[in-house]
């Protein structure tokens, strides 16, 4: 029978109970959990309530006692992270960055390390002790980058390609720094490049016996149509694939990235990705609880200016180079600014490089938790570091003169589509099959770069600024479609636009249909919720497969949609009708 005087038992209890608070109560503030996690860890670790437990023993139920018992947890949360991150990809990705990788990635690490050392060696440090140190802070987070800026946009991939190199590269740095040690002599170095070979041959092993086994593993599980044993299957092939390297001498992050990336060649990739992702963000979750607990908050009081510069010093070291590097691969301003501010922190391999520095005698106890503090400073600072490239990002974009919103044709720019994601580009796509003019805006340079591409008349602008409003000349225009996924920039660019062009159609997206009575309230002459068109597709579907004939389908299908809509105007507390007849009024004097 389980006692509440149990560790292990206690311990859990106060990780979920934090999970269960942390989520939801910075979710309703738009506030990263990130942060949540790591100040719940820095309150209930050993440096906070902890330290209050032998004067009030209840406390003891409201903290973590042990925490070496937790950091396993922590460790499978980054290597699920990792294993998901695999699923992303494919080989065929993998290869076409391998000069970001390899070419970018390396300079980044061994730039910023080489650069953080000589400072380092400046202050009194060893030659050992600075370069290792140096290549510790060089080091990012790939457990809080990849959530926030993930693997497919330009920032994300930049970011990725940088953490996969480093991750790649923890192994070596650990055996150079046994190398770097004053009793090492010669054993480093054989020991570097046994671990090397060994790797090397792992790593075939895995992807020979991944193509040949997993197929049918996977597909014996499928057929049992058993959820429980395709979980099983799935963490059973990224413990083992994380033995096999941690085995050879390898980080076991690297058997977790090689499982996800066999895996995402089968078909079974999609319900694999869609199991494991609780256990992930729950380990990450703990993960983040552990970095929490290294926060000693007295000690950072009494030292708050060194740690502060410090911390200050390593971040700007980092987004020079990074950004700089990224400048010269080509990458475009903006994006290269946001990679390297979301960088510029140091990272949770950062302290297992730390104590292998100081197991080494390369530097001091003192030393290490220093920058211990500054490592858990930085990671809990990611999340703001984060909004802050964005900013960066957006203010350079804004500047640079190419990007500046082009003058609009004096006869008018016909339809005019706000956000060009998916959805603005279905729009656009069918006004130019039938052959409408339009124009297309969006705040995301990557998107205008893309679509460009593709033949699509966008311009880069953010419609948050007033300017670039008045700059697209929307009382000449034909209508407006707002398609952006942002319900409160919506009914607030729509209460604008109605007040200035009181005749304009303002055709709106939705999330449902109390956002949709929200729109008709800010002068939406339509307003299309998600929900209902998804849902009116879906139906639709069901009564084909089922037999009915077309016709009737349509027709009922119109008539509830219909119902729906009429529902939506009486919360609106609008006359629809009324907007029916004015809008069928000026069709009937631009068609006499």
């Amino acid at each position: 029978m389980l006692s509440l005087n149990n560790t292990g038992f206690s311990d859990t209890l106060v990780i979920l109970g934090a999970a269960g608070l942390v989520i939801p109560a910075f979710a309703r503030f738009r506030i990263s959990p990130v942060i949540g996690f790591i100040l719940v860890g820095a309150l209930v670790g050993p440096f906070g309530l902890g330290t209050l437990v032998g004067q009030n023993p209840w406390l003891y139920y409201f903290t973590i006692s042990d925490t070496h018992s937790i950091e396993p947890f922590a460790e499978f949360g980054i290597i699920l992270l990792l294993f998901s991150i695999g699923l992303e990809l494919s080989f065929k990705r993998l290869w076409a960055m391998r000069k970001l990788v390899f070419g970018v990635g390396a300079a980044e690490l061994v730039g910023a390390g080489l650069i953080l050392a000589a400072a380092l060696y400046l202050t009194g440090l060893s030659t050992g002790g600075a370069i290792g140190l140096g290549l510790a802070l060089a080091l990012s987070s790939t457990a809080l980058v990849i959530p926030i800026a993930g693997t497919t946009s330009a920032v994300g991939r930049a970011a990725f390609a940088m953490l996969l190199f480093e991750d790649l590269a923890l192994v070596p740095i650990i055996f150079g720094l046994g190398a770097l040690a004053p009793s090492a002599g010669n054993a480093g170095v054989v020991g570097l490049l046994t671990t090397l070979g060994l790797g090397v041959l792992t790593v075939a092993a895995l992807f020979l016996g991944g193509r040949l086994l997993l197929p049918r593993m996977f597909g014996q599980a499928a057929r049992t149509k058993s959820p429980e044993l395709f979980l099983a299957a799935s963490l059973l092939v990224v413990i083992a694939a994380s033995l096999a390297t941690t085995a050879a001498g390898l980080s076991p992050i690297v058997g977790a990235l090689i499982a996800g990336l066999l895996i995402a060649e089968t078909e079974y990739h999609g319900e694999v990705e869609a199991i494991t992702a609780p256990f992930k963000g729950l380990a990450l979750g703990v993960f983040l609880i552990t970095v929490g607990m290294r926060l000693d908050l007295g000690f950072v009081l009494a030292n708050w200016a060194p740690l502060l510069g410090a911390t200050v010093v390593v971040m700007v070291v980092k987004v020079a180079v990074t950004t700089g590097l990224l400048k010269l691969s080509g990458a475009r301003t903006g994006t290269a600014t946001e990679t390297g501010v979301l960088m510029a922190s140091p990272s949770e391999t950062t302290l297992i490089v730390l104590g292998v520095a100081g197991a080494a005698g390369l530097i001091s106890g003192t030393t290490a938790a220093f920058w211990t503090t500054v490592t858990a400073i930085g990671l809990t600072a990611t999340p703001l570091l984060a909004k802050a490239g964005q900013l960066f990002s957006r203010l350079i974009e804004q500047q640079e003169k190419d990007e500046a919103p082009a003058q609009v044709d004096a006869a008018g720019p016909g339809t005019i589509v706000i956000g060009f994601g998916r959805v603005g580009r279905t729009v656009a796509e069918m006004l130019r099959r039938h052959n409408l003019p339009y124009l297309g805006v969006d705040a995301d340079i990557d998107n205008v770069n893309a679509a460009r591409k593709e033949g699509y008349t966008v311009l880069f602008g953010d419609v948050t600024r007033n300017e670039l409003v008045d700059q697209l000349k929307l009382g000449h225009a034909k209508a407006l479609v707002l398609t952006m996924d942002d319900p409160v920039l919506t009914v607030r660019l729509t209460k604008r636009v109605r007040g200035w062009v009181p005749e304009l159609p303002i055709i709106a997206r939705a999330r449902d249909a109390a956002h949709a009575a929200e729109l008709y309230k800010a002068g939406a002459t339509d307003a299309v919720p998600e929900t209902l068109e998804s849902s009116l597709q879906l139906s639709e579907a069901v009564l084909v497969d089922v037999g009915i004939a077309v016709g009737p389908v349509i027709a009922s299908i119109h008539e509830m949609r219909d119902e729906m809509r009429k529902s939506i105007k009486e919360a609106s507390d609008l006359d629809r009708e009324l907007r029916v007849r004015l809008r069928r009024t000026r069709q009937s004097e631009v068609g006499g």
